[in-house]
């Protein structure tokens, strides 16, 4: 009678650990979908990123911008990343506003070191735009453009010129100090060149009106004229009473 018993109860410590584990399974599926779910965004992340630069390298803008979107799908790490690489992208292929949208929502999302290479991108579309402008003959407009793109790139923080920045660049063949700085001149020199084109230049043959200050002095000469003439017709009365020519 033992050992009928022993088997039986063996029998069901087993069916009962099978259960546990077929449970214990179950529960895990979950766990493990999410974990394999986490390792094919990373993949295709990298994935999408890697044929968006590719791309563009080539001048590929169309596939550039077709890859960087593959990159909104459940845009959980770096999410500046996709309207970055779009923007950019859009901005290459000469689609300067939409480019400009996707940039300033991809300065939005950034953070720390991440806003360098969005607000030197985005200074470029803007003054990119205020060029077009200008070539439209619209010379307010491009120096508005200029002023917002000169903004842009003053208000960079300081911590972008760093070391720790350069090796976060999204072109590393490119100093963010040097970029800074030779956009900030150029800007200044076209918001320049629009500001004194807007300034009205004379006519072929129209004369200079004269300033506040030559309108002055000729009427203090008018006056000094005028009391002397007086004074020359008060004696010449005393005389012949001619008057004389003044």
């Amino acid at each position: 009678m033992t050992m009928p018993n022993e088997a039986a109860a063996l029998l069901r410590s087993n069916r009962r650990r099978r259960r546990i584990r077929r449970w214990v399974a179950i529960g895990t599926i979950p766990l493990t979908l999410a974990a394999l779910l986490f390792v094919g965004k990373l993949l295709s992340m990298y994935a999408f990123a890697h044929q968006s630069i590719t791309a563009y390298v080539v001048d590929d803008f169309a596939g550039s911008e077709a890859s960087a979107r593959g990159q909104e799908f459940l845009n959980w790490f770096e999410p500046y990343k996709a309207p970055f690489n779009v923007g950019t992208a859009l901005g290459g292929a000469e689609q300067l506003p939409e480019a400009r949208t996707q940039l300033e929502e991809a300065l939005d999302l950034a953070t720390g070191l991440e806003v360098c290479g969005v607000r030197i991108n985005l200074a470029l579309v803007v003054e990119r735009m205020g060029d077009a402008a200008r070539a439209d003959g619209d010379g307010a407009g491009a120096a508005e453009l200029y002023g917002e793109a000169l903004t842009i790139t003053i208000e960079t923080p300081e911590a972008c010129r760093s070391k720790q920045a350069q090796l976060q660049s999204p072109d590393p063949q490119r100093d963010m100090a040097d970029s800074l700085d030779g956009t900030a001149d150029r800007l200044k020199q076209k918001q320049q060149e629009e500001e004194q084109q807007q300034q009205p230049q004379p006519q072929p043959g129209e004369k200079e009106q004269p300033s506040e200050d030559k309108l002055k002095g000729l009427q203090d000469k008018l006056e000094q004229g005028t009391q002397e003439r007086d004074q020359q017709q008060g004696d010449d009365q005393g005389g012949s009473g001619t008057e004389k020519p003044w």
